[in-house]
């Protein structure tokens, strides 16, 4: 085994990346850059039935947003080419063969037919299901016979009846011994010439010097059989180390039902990569019982295997967009201005303005109001921007009260709020957030008023809405001309009763 650390992340292009998938992805790029080693990209597509179109290509745009960049792999190269397995095919065929020869393996002719009686029967006399070794005792002149009557066959990996104990030994869990009385006999590879995961993983792993194997739990029952391989192909087996599993609030397995989602997903959904990274990393390892902020250079300095934890990770969306919210305040004003104009013309595509609205919408105007944005964002999707500012992007807000009258204030009382405030503001010449303040804090006490009526009034009819960014700072981003003139809009609707 080399010195170098050497990782693998091996997806199948069986459906888009998912949390948990990505979660291995990131654990293994992480331990990679830590310790100075190399993170392999391979692809897992021996299962042609199940290959998804399209999945290929999201695995490389998932790993690129989260800039998990591979050392050798697709479209990088490297000294172990191809990275494929539909493209290794001789390599698995030769390793069967080569098992065949020394009797640790044999030729299964068993139809599918006949194996679902196999369970049944297995069943029906509550023996645990398994392969029992039928085609095991056939003579040499019985599978030549078959072979010449062209019957499809697989190979399968025979466990020997007097095999020792199989102990895994596992940097997290430690040793892990399983009776090799209770496996069977696997298929290593399947009618097509095609290998199993089994067969295909072991000899991947062997032939690009993979040292250490970050891999989630529900592999940790395949590893004995894993073992049996190395074992009987002469191959030094690597490091293992099983990821915990990812439960949801309700302690069961994360599904859909938990904002479980692929992670392209969550780009669309408008979460930051360096949140999701950030996240990801903290399903199943900490630093420490405090820290929960990690940069990308932060995470590398300090992970490590043994602060992997044992016990399941818990999926927690509310944590997710809080941690969301606190990346997106961290932005710079640049960055967040490009991911609010990306956001703003997908609006537009879906939400009518008029186009004399949109060109007032100028990159100094953007300036104004991105503060007041940045600041309550939880994620940056359209969806959200609209629903929380379309007011700073629309001529007329809509109105999502039932009436303009705030609680506690009568029609009159409000006209009478919106009128006096039409004619102070428009009496300012210097239109900023201290002046605005000044004047409606001094209408108050004029008009005998809470503040609070005074100013929810206001509010409403500026934003169509009773909750919005700071109100003195919103009227001075909006500016005067748009202020005054939802003003005079909303004393139109509380005289003709249309609201």
């Amino acid at each position: 085994m080399t010195e170098r650390v050497r990782v693998r992340y091996a997806p199948s292009p069986t459906g888009y990346p998912h949390v948990g998938n990505i979660r291995t992805a990131l654990f293994n790029w992480l331990y990679a850059r830590h310790t100075n080693g190399d993170f392999i990209l391979r692809i897992e597509d021996t299962d042609k039935s199940r290959t998804m179109d399209g999945a290929l290509e999201a695995i490389f745009e998932s790993l690129r947003w989260l800039g998990l960049d591979w050392d050798e792999g697709p479209e990088v190269g490297g000294p172990h080419a191809p990275y494929i397995q539909s493209e290794r095919l001789l390599l698995y065929q030769n390793a069967a063969q080569s098992l065949l020869e020394k009797g640790r393996a044999y030729t299964c002719y068993c139809t599918p037919s006949e194996l679902s009686e196999m369970r049944r029967s297995q069943q029906h006399k509550g023996l645990p299901p398994g392969y029992d070794g039928r085609c095991r005792t056939l003579t040499k002149i019985e599978r030549e016979n078959k072979n010449s009557s062209g019957l499809n066959h697989v190979v399968r990996f025979l466990i020997p009846n007097d095999a020792s104990p199989v102990t895994t030994y596992d940097v997290i869990r430690g040793g892990v011994t399983v009776n090799p009385s209770t496996l069977d006999d696997f298929v290593i590879l399947k009618s097509d010439h095609y290998p199993t995961y089994h067969l295909a993983n072991v000899v991947d792993d062997h032939e690009m010097n993979i040292t250490h194997v970050l891999r989630g739990d529900e592999w940790l029952p395949s590893a004995p059989r894993h073992l049996l391989l190395y074992k009987s192909l002469g191959y030094e087996p690597p490091i293992f180390a099983h990821l915990p599993i990812i439960l949801g609030p309700d302690r069961a397995k994360l599904a859909k039902r938990h904002g479980a989602a692929s992670l392209l997903e969550y780009q669309e959904m408008g979460y930051l990569p360096d949140t999701v990274e950030n996240f990801l990393a903290l399903l199943g390892w900490s630093f420490n019982d405090k820290d929960e902020i990690f940069s990308k250079d932060e995470l590398i300095a300090n992970f490590s295997i043994d602060r992997i934890l044992k016990s399941p990770a818990m999926f927690n969306v509310e944590k997710l967009n809080w941690l969301n919210g606190v990346y997106i305040r961290n932005l710079s004003i640049e960055r967040f201005s490009g991911y609010l104009e990306d956001a703003l013309n997908k609006i537009r595509a879906d939400h009518p303005f008029s186009e004399e609205w949109i060109e007032s919408v100028t990159p100094q105007y953007l300036q104004s109001i991105i503060p007041l944005i940045q600041e309550r964002l939880k994620k940056i999707n359209p969806e959200e921007i609209w629903d929380l500012f379309s007011f700073f992007f629309v001529k007329t807000p809509e109105y999502r009260v039932k009436t303009l009258i705030p609680k506690g204030l009568d029609a009159q009382n409000t006209q009478l709020i919106l009128t006096e405030t039409l004619e102070s503001l428009d009496a300012l010449e210097q239109f900023d957030e201290g002046n605005i303040e000044n004047v409606m804090r001094s209408l108050a006490g004029k008009l005998n008023m809470k503040t609070g009526h005074l100013f929810g009034a206001v509010r409403i009819a500026i934003t169509g809405r009773t909750d919005a960014p700071p109100l003195f700072e919103t009227l001075a981003a909006l500016g005067k001309e748009r202020v005054l003139y939802r003003i005079k809009y909303t004393l139109t609707q509380l005289d003709t009763e249309e609201i």
